[in-house]
């Protein structure tokens, strides 16, 4: 079969419009001889004679029909109902010649055997080029390696899409998915409609490579939450748009192809092995914090799943507060008894603000997502970065203790443990301040999750490599050694919801997430997907250049996510407990007094000065070493 795809890919457009036109040849006079046997009521003595004069000027009629009309130039994939039409025109204006012949000669053919000449040769031409087309599209399906697509809407966009693909040698449309029941079961395109409830039997069947969202008129939110939900069976999920929309005056734009996540994470996705939390949400007032962020917008959509009472949204950036409670009001019109949605527009290091919402909404759980978190940015604007990570989440946390909340969750990072930089050193105090609050609690159970890299999250590696690709290039990696570890959004989101249904007190819950993985190897990995191919020094004439850059300020080689070594197990085997040690109340408040002083005086070097003091001290035992160094730094200022 690969032998004869390969020939039929090697035929130049002359060598197939002759094999038309000699079909056409045969198929004239096949139907001229098919046509006196049917009807048998040839005239005496017709004989040789009369049927080299009629075919005398039937065949060249019928051919010449052919090539005026075009139909040896139209390509098999392409032959549908227009075409068809001209194969009846030329099959109509061929037999009227032969009538005309029989009205010129006495000794003519009858007019009915015309008329069975017209009807045969009209059912060959056409149903020659169908069955062609289709043998011919078999050779091309068994020859090429065609991805096979399940299409998501079985409407109007989808059949479209259906139909445009089945001529394609890349792709293979296997089937149509829709959540209309009165389209079950139908068949469009010669293509089934499933339930969406088969998907994944499908693609654990292997019967298709990706799915593509051909409903153009589905709001996004809902797009996107249907996506979501695919891309956790593991599929790999793109959509199309309306093709009356690819006709408005817009600009078109490279779009870089997403990379299978498993590819990335260097292990398999544990979205679907993480248990769902609905008991410890459901009836629940919750604050999220930094709500318009990757992780903060992510949790508000799944925490609408689990059936809260209210959910009050806070966010300092106005356009990112805005589109979330957007999206959330959009996926809350499919829930008749959806929560109750408070957006809150603030700072986190407004305290009286922070407590009056809690106090306004009697909030039992909080989850603090709120953090400046990009590495070189938080390192030019260290006042800032410490202001809003370190400070604001004593002020959430203090306000969750004094309203009496059930639980404040921190959400933390991997770049907290053993920081080199302002933002890691924030996010590790931010981690120690809670630790020292959940000592103390007598109410709030304060409890702290650290993950590593979030595919897809703002500022990330994904992203920006997204955008330099779809410009082409250059794709900037930092060290060719660099490696981190990555999960999915929903991973990471549903590690910070099973932290309240696990959490004790001052826990520090991390995800089992297997081994880091290289950076550069995801560049090449992405460059690749797009169909491109990477220039190096190995290949010269490659499309899209990798430079190395250098490491920036305070970034790492390699992160980690455990401070110490030991480690306690969870209810979940893939979630563990790291066990760390208390920092002391006497050693937090002292250095939480310096950072304020110097955040308030906006003194950028004694802000440096007391993270890296306090980083650097945090293993001591004792509050007296801590104190002395304090005191000596003081004196030295």
């Amino acid at each position: 079969m690969l032998w004869v795809y390969q020939k039929l890919l090697a035929l130049k457009p002359s060598h197939k419009r002759l094999i038309f036109l000699g079909l056409d040849m045969l198929w004239v006079i096949s139907a001229f001889f098919i046509a006196l046997k049917l009807v048998g009521r040839a005239p005496a003595g017709f004989g040789l004679g009369g049927t080299l004069i009629y075919l005398s000027v039937l065949v060249p009629v019928g051919v010449s029909l052919t090539v005026l009309m075009g139909l040896d130039r139209i390509k098999l994939n392409a032959y549908e109902m227009r075409a068809a039409k001209l194969s009846a025109i030329v099959a109509s204006v061929t037999a009227l010649c032969g009538v005309g012949v029989s009205m010129a000669w006495s000794g003519g053919l009858p007019e009915e055997v015309l008329a069975v000449f017209f009807m045969v040769l009209m059912l060959l031409l056409a149903t020659s080029r169908v069955v062609m087309r289709e043998v011919v599209l078999a050779i091309y399906r068994n020859g090429g390696n065609r991805k096979r697509v399940l299409i998501y809407g079985a409407g109007q966009t989808g059949r479209q899409l259906a139909a445009a693909l089945s001529t394609d040698d890349a792709i293979l449309p296997i089937g149509f998915v829709d959540a209309n029941p009165t389209l079950q079961s139908l068949v469009f395109n010669g293509l089934r409609v499933y339930a969406p409830a088969r998907i994944r039997d499908l693609y654990h069947a292997d019967a298709f490579d990706r799915v593509v969202l051909a409903m153009p008129s589905v709001s996004a939110p809902v797009q996107a939450k249907l996506a979501r939900e695919l891309r956790d069976i593991g599929c790999e999920v793109y959509a199309v748009p309306a093709f009356a929309d690819m006709m408005e005056d817009t600009e078109l734009r490279r779009r870089t192809v997403p990379v299978n996540s498993a590819a990335l994470l260097g292990r398999a996705s544990l979205s679907l092995d993480l248990p769902a939390v609905t008991e410890t949400y459901c009836g629940k007032s919750i604050l999220v914090t930094g709500a318009g962020g990757s992780i903060g917008s992510e949790l508000c959509r799944q925490l609408l799943s689990s059936a809260p009472q209210c959910v009050v949204i806070l966010d300092h950036s106005e356009l990112a507060l805005y589109t979330i409670e957007r999206e959330l009001r959009e996926l809350m019109t499919q829930m008749p008894d959806g929560p109750r949605l408070v957006p809150v527009l603030g700072s986190v290091t407004d305290a009286v603000l922070i407590l009056s919402v809690m106090r306004a909404h009697d909030i039992d759980i909080v989850l603090h997502a709120a953090a400046y978190k990009h590495v070189p940015m938080v390192e030019h604007n260290p006042v800032e970065g410490l202001r809003n990570n370190v400070m604001g989440t004593r002020v959430v946390a203090e306000a969750a203790r004094d309203t009496g909340a059930e639980q404040f969750i921190l959400v933390s990072t991997d770049k907290a443990v053993r920081p080199t930089s302002i933002m890691g050193s924030s996010k590790r105090l931010a981690e120690m301040l809670v630790q020292d609050l959940a000592s103390r609690a007598e109410t709030t159970r304060f409890s702290i999750v650290r993950f590593g890299n979030v595919l897809g999250s703002s500022g990330s590696v994904i992203p920006l490599f997204e955008e330099q690709i779809a410009r082409g290039g250059p794709v900037t990696v930092t060290h060719e050694d660099v490696t981190r570890y990555f999960m999915t959004i929903a991973e990471a989101v549903r590690l910070v919801l099973l932290t309240g249904a696990f959490a004790r007190g001052g826990d520090v819950f991390v995800l089992d997430m297997g081994e880091q993985v290289s950076i550069l190897k995801i560049a090449r990995q992405m460059i690749e997907a797009t169909g491109h191919r990477v220039r190096d020094a190995d290949t010269p004439d490659g499309d899209i250049e990798l430079v190395i850059t250098g490491l920036r300020p305070g970034e790492k080689m390699r992160e980690e996510l455990l401070i110490g070594s030991d480690m306690l197990t969870t209810p979940h085997p893939k979630i563990l407990r790291a066990q760390e040690q208390c920092p002391s109340q006497l050693g937090i408040a002292t250095a939480l007094a310096r950072l304020r002083r110097a955040i308030e005086a906006r003194d950028e070097a004694m802000a440096r000065a007391v993270i890296t003091t306090w980083v650097e001290q945090e293993g001591r035992e004792g509050d007296k070493d801590l104190m002395v160094v304090m005191q000596n730094e003081q004196d030295a200022s």
